[in-house]
């Protein structure tokens, strides 16, 4: 089959991989055009087979990226400005760097996939496929990670999440690149005889209709496998959201209407489990009035069950973002261990120490880190994995705490998004979660999006944004090991891996000869 190249000046390409990244924007959430991530990849897969020299790639890549990357975090600059208080111009700067430093990986795949000799149906199918989800899994490592907008969460909803349980998010995203390889491979041959031309061979064509359809029912199938199993009775629970707006979070004069907001939110529901958001009470756990810990105490001991509250905690000078429990069972708290970086943290402290005191002002932005390995908090009768704010992006992280969690409980501040896309995003991120680990995903958030997510990734219950509310549901706990749960990324890792190394020893055939 003969590809045809893209005769056009370099500009145009970038321009097109741009709009392909644009494109990729439109299949996540709000939006959850899944199929356009596929239809992007390939468009940018085509690209890159157009290109001539590996420099040219790695510019279209870069191009793809700052479409992709540049509307998938514009929320940065809602966070720095709006209530960073960063000047409008100094916003826009660290918007744009940070898409541009995202954009570095796209081209780092582009460049990568060209330095290797391959055929192009290897080139289309295997290395470029591997190679994206490889830049992706390295994305979500690099100075501590930033695991966004990966094709597989476009997915969560598609039949190629049921591949999910056993690869994880990258392998999903393997199977996206794979299935965008397919695409761009056989539309050729689909386009000549839509224009009713003769086509030398279609036996590509066929080939690869037949593995992109296989990819996806395969996936179809795998998401009717029961991966865990039930674990004892349902629970009821209640997931409480207090919108409490952002610039008067911690605000000292609303102190005592955001504890009233919560005591009264807790008293009025009956639920086994009660959770609140991150840092609902934006103080000290040891300075929450003992008369308000009491009542709540009380209040969950008449439920038979706890309450999960968010609060900072203090410890040897040190500062901890944190959940603790008041209830039936002894107190138990979590503290965050995967901080935000300049948000909770101080990266090269002695060189960017100024940005946190001089330039944002952040509440709590120096935090320590609270261990890898903590344990699952046992309360209301169930084993509860605790995450905090965007700590359930990494499902390597997550699945620390399973087998023996029973349930998964998310709790956050998103409201440092405004109206942005930012928080249903992340509610699409621990759908992902809960599809890897087969269990039931419950996120309690202060502005939203507070959810009930069932362990096929489903959204079974959801809260309005922006307005106070109450979400209380039935909910079951699961027992069980998915193979992700057992075996993390390695899997995915290992099998764009294998593709990359087949490549590689194939095309030293393709080599000339010394």
């Amino acid at each position: 089959m003969n590809f045809p190249s893209l005769k056009s000046p370099p500009l145009t390409k970038y321009l097109i991989a741009f709009a392909a990244g644009l494109l990729a924007f439109l299949a996540v959430a709000p939006f959850y055009a899944f199929p356009l991530t596929v239809v992007s990849l390939a468009l940018l897969f085509w690209l890159w087979a157009c290109a001539d020299r590996p420099r040219r790639a790695a510019w279209i890549g870069f191009f793809y990226g700052l479409g992709i990357y540049g509307a998938g975090i514009s929320f940065i600059y809602v966070a720095v400005h709006d209530y960073g208080d960063m000047n409008p111009v100094l916003s826009v700067l660290v918007t744009a760097l940070a898409g541009a430093f995202l954009a570095l990986f796209a081209a780092l795949a582009g460049y990568a996939q060209a330095r290797l000799p391959a055929s192009l149906w290897m080139r289309l199918v295997l290395v470029m496929p591997a190679s994206w989800a490889l830049l992706e899994w390295l994305r979500g490592l690099a100075f501590t990670g930033f695991p966004c907008m990966l094709a597989g969460y476009s997915q969560v909803e598609s039949p190629l999440g049921g591949y999910a349980p056993i690869f994880g998010v990258y392998g999903v995203s393997l199977a996206t690149a794979v299935s965008a390889g397919l695409l761009a491979w056989v539309t050729p041959s689909v386009g000549a005889l839509f224009l009713r031309r003769r086509v030398e061979n279609s036996a590509p064509m066929l080939l690869g209709g037949a593995a992109l359809l296989g990819i996806w029912l395969l996936g179809a199938l795998l998401h009717q496998v029961d991966w865990t199993q039930p674990q004892g009775d349902p629970v009821k629970v209640s997931l409480l959201q207090g919108d409490i707006p952002q610039e008067l979070k911690f605000n000292e004069d609303q102190l005592v209407n955001t504890l009233e907001t919560y005591r009264r939110l807790v008293l009025q529901s009956d639920a086994r489990l009660i959770v609140l958001p991150e840092t609902a009470f934006p103080i000290l756990r040891q300075e929450v009035p003992e008369s308000l810990a009491a009542i709540l105490r009380d209040h969950a001991r008449a439920n038979g069950g706890d309450v999960l509250i968010g609060a900072f905690e203090r410890e040897h000078d040190l500062y901890y973002n944190s959940v603790f429990t008041l209830g039936t069972a002894e107190s138990q708290s979590y503290r965050k261990n995967h901080l935000v970086p300049f948000g909770e943290f101080i990266p090269l402290r002695p060189a960017l120490g100024w940005l946190i005191n001089e330039v944002l002002h952040i509440p709590m932005g120096d935090l320590a880190r609270g261990g890898e390995r903590q344990q699952a908090l046992n309360v209301a009768g169930q084993k509860v994995a605790v995450d905090i704010c965007y700590e359930d992006v990494f499902g390597e992280e997550i699945i620390r705490a399973l087998p023996q969690a029973t349930l998964l409980v998310n709790v956050t501040n998103d409201a440092w998004y405004g109206n942005s896309p930012a928080a249903i995003q992340h509610d699409q991120m621990a759908q992902m979660r809960a599809l890897e680990s087969g269990r039931m995903m419950l996120r309690a958030t202060n502005t939203g999006v507070t959810s009930v997510i069932d362990r096929d990734g489903r959204v079974l219950h959801m809260l309005p944004q922006h307005e106070e509310g109450t979400l209380t549901a039935m909910v079951q706990g699961y027992a069980g090991s998915t193979p992700y749960v057992r075996f993390g990324n390695a899997l995915a890792l290992g099998l764009a891996a294998m593709m990359l190394a087949v490549c590689v020893w194939k095309g030293r055939k393709l080599l000339p000869r010394s």
